[in-house]
């Protein structure tokens, strides 16, 4: 089942299956309201909050989201599924966070 995920930053919508992240599900539309960076979990680079809605997570990088994070609602999009409806805020690497991998766009 597919669930509507809408950007609060942009207001860009797209439809994402319950067993795809919410990384994938935008890209494989073709769409870029999330930053795109490892794809696993360590970078930061696609940390987003939860405005509204329920996702699953899968393990993702204490580094990049702590437990306070997540309780909150941060999660990195690579590592989150939608269980219902979504609505988020793209909020990117913490302040002051300058891990950057060759492999990740943002940072060549």
């Amino acid at each position: 089942m597919a669930h509507t995920v809408v950007i609060d930053n942009t207001g860009e919508h797209y439809d994402c299956a319950a067993d795809r992240s919410l990384l994938k599900g935008m890209e494989s539309l073709g769409r870029k309201g999330i930053p795109v960076g490892c794809r696993g979990g360590g970078c930061g680079i696609c940390r987003v909050q939860i405005v509204a809605g329920q996702v699953a997570t899968q393990r993702m990088s204490r580094e990049q989201v702590s437990a306070a994070d997540e309780a909150s609602g941060i999660v990195l999009a690579c590592k989150a599924m939608p269980l219902t409806d979504v609505r988020l805020r793209v909020i990117g690497l913490k302040t002051g966070l300058k891990k950057c991998f060759a492999s990740t766009p943002a940072c060549r």
